[in-house]
């Protein structure tokens, strides 16, 4: 019989990235699962009761490009190269640019969103080259549509995953080697609990997991979840500058450094 499919998740110690790992796990695939708090992952993998056999943790920042990597090579020698790998890990702070020490929250996010990222893919790619198979998988954000007001660092880092992903995905497709970008709305996780503006079409995360591995085994190339908020992000889109201008003025503020927990 063959092994089981292996999936490769990193910030699997909270959100939507452990309850992704539960909804693969369900769906009979083998975890790898990388976080900077790995016994915390460890101990909730053991907790769910997973078969000792079907899981293992790494821990790693996905911002040291070193660690992440050789998360990466630990896997692929304890575990084989995996079938699908998802770039979760992220932070959500707001920020104001009047503001000196939010220059490094920037710094910050886009070492994590989208650095780390590519790091992320980084020890997988030309394996998954070689093999003509596999699923490369980005963790955007509907806030990567428009630039929302106090959200500078975390709309541009969701955006650049966006464009990071289509480029990705052109490179790869003749090699087999599938790239997804997945744009959640609002999901009930730690990083949205202190948002202090109104959040449309809140789902839970593990309803947004059963969404999102819909779509990754689908080999969908982009999908924003939940559906309602794909119809808000294509009037974004289409909305012009002033109307756009107009409707945010006044709209609450991502919390900043210290003012709110990040995942």
């Amino acid at each position: 019989m063959s092994e089981a499919p292996l999936v490769f998740i990193t910030g699997a110690s909270s959100g939507i990235g452990q309850a992704l790992a539960a909804r693969f796990h369900r769906a009979g695939y083998r975890l790898a699962l990388v976080a900077r708090r790995a016994n915390e992952v460890a101990h909730w993998a053991s907790g769910q009761g997973f078969d000792a056999a079907s899981w293992a943790v790494y821990g790693a920042d996905v911002r040291d490009v070193e660690a992440i990597a050789a998360a990466g090579q630990a896997c692929i020698q304890a575990q084989g190269v995996p079938d699908v790998v998802i770039a979760n890990a992220g932070i959500s702070v707001g920020m104001d640019t009047a503001e000196r020490a939010d220059l490094e929250v920037m710094r910050s996010t886009y070492e994590t969103n989208n650095l780390g990222l590519a790091a992320t893919f980084h020890p997988f790619v030309a394996a998954m080259r070689a093999r003509k198979s596999g699923t490369l998988v980005g963790i955007a954000s509907v806030a990567g549509i428009r630039g929302l007001p106090g959200h500078g660092a975390y709309s541009s880092s969701k955006a650049a995953v966006i464009a990071y992903c289509e480029s990705l995905r052109g490179e790869l497709r003749p090699f087999g080697v599938k790239v997804v970008t997945i744009l959640p709305g609002y999901i009930d996780t730690p990083l949205t609990k202190g948002n202090r503006y109104s959040m449309p079409f809140l789902m839970s995360a593990e309803a947004f997991a059963d969404r999102a591995y819909a779509a990754i085994v689908a080999g969908v190339r982009y999908r924003v979840i939940p559906w309602q908020m794909a119809i808000v992000a294509r009037l974004l889109r289409a909305l012009p500058n002033a109307v756009f201008d107009r409707l945010l003025a006044g709209r609450p503020r991502k919390h900043r450094q210290g003012e709110a927990a990040t995942k």
